[in-house]
Order: structure tokens, then C-alpha cells, then sequence
């Protein structure tokens, strides 16, 4: 037996290294007062404070004032200390999803000095959400997570992780914390997914209400259509007077409608490319 012993030892001390690479890192301290918003990395667990976000001012957000007026009195209740629901943002590319969220957030984070935190997660790191709550729970803070682009392909389970921590789980969402989600799609799943479970199932509902539940979980669904003619100018003269882009009305218009004919539609973001290729072409510098 002793001859062996060492050839033992060594292979548990390999298992032991294996195992220890395995485990989740330790959740370490981190300063929410660095900034008011930050990034999470999943590998290390670790908030990444974001000195300047990249947003524009909520009033330049033109078109979706009600989605504007809800999520902002919706975010003002939460840093207030007072009850507020996770919020979904779903509808049509580029209506100014994201940028609602930002622009609300630096909105009642200046009535609010101190007091909110923006975290934003990414789409491929919804596993380690439990982790990212288990570091804000408990903070003298309100935090505002938020995902961009959230949606679920086929054979994606971590859907089940997000149930659960917004809601379902022993623990469920910390008092302090609060979700906002982006998506394409109104239930986070693909039409093809939903009905493929209904068609394989034994019990087609109740598979389709699996899917469906996780939209459940967001208790503010704010629906973002695509924008009319009028929409489309309002946000084009919004963002020329705000940089002060000298134009005549009748030349912005007939070369805003030109611009979105070339780009198959209008909506938010088509409008804010427009602008900056008009301050470019006349020597102005856009400033937010």
C-alpha cells in the first residue's frame, strides 16, 4: 500500500484543482457609490461602474409619451421606497426601447442623488442572476436591472432561472431590486418555439403556458409600435433644435422623407441616424 500512496494522493490533489476551477467564484464586496450605473461580468462577479452612459434625454423621445410617462412614474415609485412592477418593453426594432429605460433612469436618478443604480446584465449572462441578487440584496440602494434584447431561442432553458428569481423562487426578487427588460418579442419566445410545444405536447396548453408565464412575470408590459409620418418629423425637429441644427422646415422635411425611403421605414433610430448624417454634412457637433 505505500508504494501506492503517492500516485493516490497526487490524483486526489488533481480532482481537488479540477473541482475548485468548477466552483463559482466567491461573491466579493463591491462599492455601489463609484457611479450610478454599471455593468455586470458574469466571469469574476464583478459591476463595472460606467462613468458616462450612453443615453439621450427623455424628452427627446418623441412618439411613445404615454410608454414615457408610465415607466417614468413606475421608476419614481420604486426609488421611492414604494411598491413597483419589473417592466417588459416589447415591440418594433428601434422605437427607443433601450433608450427610454437610460433616459428614465438619469431622469429620477437626478431627483433621487445617490439613491438608484443602473445594472445592466447581458442576454448570455442570465445564469448568473441569482449571483448579481445575491450581491445587491441587502444594499442601502434601489437598483434597476435592466437587460437589452432579452428573448429565448429553441432549447433554451435558462428561461426557467429568470421565473424564478423574479418571482418564484424561496428567496424571489430582493426588496431593492427591480427588472427592466427589452425585447423584440412579447413573450420572449419565438412564435415557431410556442407552437412547435404545442403541437409535440401531450397537453399542448399547459406546455404553451410555460413559455407564456415567464411574460407573466413582468407585472408593466409597454408595447412600442412602428411610428407615424408626424412621429417620425416631431423626433427629426426635437433633435434639431436640441443641436442646434440651422435647417429650413420644408428642406428637413423633404430630406428626412427622402433618408427613410432609402431605409425601408421610419422609427426612432432611422430618425437619429438621419440627424447625425445632417449634422455632419453642415459641421455641427452633436453633443447629449
Amino acid at each position: 500500500m505505500s508504494e501506492i500512496q503517492p500516485e493516490i494522493q497526487a490524483l486526489l490533489e488533481r480532482v481537488a484543482t479540477a473541482l475548485e476551477r468548477l466552483a463559482p467564484p466567491a461573491t466579493r464586496a463591491q462599492n455601489l457609490d463609484a457611479a450610478d450605473a454599471f455593468i455586470w461580468h458574469a466571469e469574476g462577479d464583478v459591476l463595472e461602474p460606467v462613468p458616462v452612459v450612453n443615453r439621450v434625454d427623455l424628452e427627446l423621445l418623441k412618439g411613445i409619451e404615454r410608454n414615457r410617462d408610465i415607466l417614468l412614474e413606475n421608476t419614481r415609485r420604486f426609488a421611492e421606497g414604494l411598491p413597483a412592477n419589473n417592466a417588459l418593453l416589447w415591440g418594433a426594432r428601434g422605437m427607443g426601447k433601450s433608450s427610454l429605460v437610460k433616459a428614465a433612469h438619469a431622469t429620477i436618478a437626478r431627483e433621487h442623488a445617490g439613491r438608484l443604480k443602473l445594472v445592466e446584465i447581458h442576454r448570455e449572462d442570465i445564469p448568473s442572476l441569482p449571483r448579481l441578487l445575491k450581491l445587491l440584496r441587502g444594499a442601502d440602494l434601489r437598483c434597476l436591472l435592466f437587460c437589452d434584447d432579452l428573448s429565448f431561442d429553441h432549447d433554451d432553458t435558462t428561461y426557467k432561472s429568470l421565473k424564478a428569481v423574479l418571482e418564484g423562487g424561496i428567496e424571489g426578487r430582493p426588496e431593492n431590486v427591480i427588472f427592466y427588460a427589452t425585447s423584440n418579442r412579447r413573450h420572449l419566445m419565438p412564435r415557431d418555439m410556442m407552437e412547435n410545444e404545442r403541437s409535440t405536447s401531450i397537453s399542448p396548453s399547459e406546455a404553451v403556458e410555460e413559455k407564456v408565464s415567464l411574460s407573466d412575470r413582468f407585472g408593466l408590459w409597454l408595447g412600442f409600435h412602428n411610428c407615424s409620418q408626424d412621429d417620425f418629423f416631431a423626433m427629426i425637429r426635437a433633435y434639431s433644435a436640441y443641436h442646434g441644427i440651422d435647417i429650413a422646415e420644408a428642406d428637413l422635411k423633404a430630406e428626412a422623407i427622402e433618408w427613410s425611403m432609402t431605409r425601408g421605414g421610419r422609427n426612432g433610430r432611422v430618425a437619429w441616424q438621419f440627424i447625425q448624417d445632417l449634422a455632419g454634412r453642415r459641421g455641427v457637433r452633436l453633443e447629449l
